[in-house]
């Protein structure tokens, strides 16, 4: 029973318990957080049962990726590469709205997001390009310029609707380029180039974006629709998400008023998530007890991690944190155990791509980023996040399989 058990569950044993605790996490604190959509669809049990089923869908998933090959992810990538380029340029000119943010397809009843697939789509490009073109002294010069063919057209497709999520995958990639041996030069270079860029980006939020004021958040959506729609120029078409982007960068750089000057009807996210966090205490107020919840639009995704830690308290938060530092530290375990250069950078990609996320939304959840609306991967409610996330995990597994049977290889041949 315990060798069938081993067989499926095959890889490395820690990637495995990271994994479990992190699922199991996400499912009580999803089900705590989910009290506005049980309320307003007088369903207790569906938005949790959905839940459940996407994270044992997933699993499965994870499974089914773990026993690939290594060798054939590679001969995926055309195939991947071709799906993400079609369905980001769908996304932009015919995607799903929510808000202002057209990030989701609709096809044939399943809701996805293209940003999703392409994040892992150019991290398993990027490992190939480096792989391929190391050479004694590092990564070959010419490996920097093909890497940027790739991902900067990635980045503005995705940065459109999405700017976080563009800002997080260059984050990955020029990781990935350092940890490659790509010449330090270039990649200084690049850096220069890239603030230069940001600030004149910054520059054109400001002047093009207005802050949206109390009054037009709270338009309802038939309100809008009603609207006289106005033409766009290109620069607006270009930067039309740029009333969010400046709003979220106003109020961060703002001065935080006092408790007793705080307006609660102002940015309420941010304000519910901070009383969230104060009201926790060392051990918070246990799984299902908490009070901000109701009051969090986005408690189960967005600022689920300042649900965590009004349940399971400051102990709670650095153990989740913790879960993400293990993965991390594994990935690159398993990387310094591989035998080619492609599993190597290709777990250590995916796993600064799961947990630089991470990073990033639990800065947002205590204040510390403004925000971005990123999910806290494995944690947060989602559909098409959680599934590709887990299959993320899935080619961890896969590399670590291959890993180990390198480390098994190197014992026989020295006991022969």
């Amino acid at each position: 029973m315990n060798k069938k058990i081993g067989n499926i569950f095959k890889g490395d044993k820690v990637i495995w318990m990271v994994f479990f605790f992190l699922c199991m996490i996400s499912i009580v604190e999803v089900f705590s957080a989910s009290s506005g959509l049980t309320y307003k669809s007088q369903n207790y049990v569906g938005p949790i049962a959905y839940h459940a089923f996407t994270i044992l869908a997933g699993v499965v998933v994870a499974i089914i990726t773990l026993n690939i090959p290594c060798r054939y992810f590679k001969l995926m990538t055309p195939f991947l590469m071709l799906i993400s380029v079609v369905t980001l340029l769908w996304v932009l000119l015919a995607g799903t709205k929510v808000g202002d943010a057209g990030r989701w397809i609709n096809l044939f009843g399943f809701t996805f997001q293209p940003s999703e697939i392409a994040k892992g789509t150019i991290v398993l490009a990027v490992a190939q390009i480096l792989a391929a073109m190391q050479r004694e002294n590092g990564a070959d010069k010419k490996a920097f310029k093909w890497i940027l063919w790739i991902l900067l057209p990635a980045c503005v497709l995705i940065g459109l609707e999405n700017l976080s999520t563009a800002a997080m995958l260059f984050a990955v990639v020029f990781l990935m380029m350092f940890i490659g041996l790509v010449p330090m030069r270039q990649l200084a270079k690049l850096a220069i180039v890239i603030v230069a860029l940001a600030v004149v980006a910054l520059s054109m939020v400001m002047l093009v974006g207005h802050e949206i004021s109390d009054e037009e958040k709270q338009l309802t959506k038939t309100e809008q629709l009603d609207q006289p729609k106005q033409k766009k120029n290109f620069v607006e078409k270009m930067f039309h998400r740029a009333d969010t982007w400046k709003s979220r960068i106003m109020k961060f750089g703002k001065a935080k008023p006092t408790p007793q000057e705080y307006d609660l009807d102002k940015d309420a996210q941010v304000a519910h998530a901070n009383i969230a966090i104060v009201s926790s205490g060392i051990i918070g107020k246990g799984p299902g007890q908490s009070t901000e919840r109701d009051f969090l639009s986005q408690a189960f995704s967005d600022f689920i991690y300042a649900i965590v830690i009004e349940e399971l308290g400051i102990a709670g938060a650095f153990a989740v944190m913790f879960l993400y530092i293990v993965l991390l530290y594994r990935c690159a375990r398993i990387a310094s155990r591989c035998e080619n250069n492609f599993p190597a950078f290709l777990a250590m990609g995916l796993g600064l791509l799961l947990v630089i996320q991470a990073t990033f939304n639990m800065m947002v959840a205590v204040g510390l980023a403004p925000v971005t609306g990123q999910p806290l991967p494995l944690i947060s409610k989602g559909g098409t996040s959680t599934i590709i996330n887990c299959a993320y995990i899935g080619a961890i597994l896969s590399v670590s399989r291959s890993a180990k049977m390198k480390k098994a290889k190197e014992k026989e041949a020295k006991i022969a």
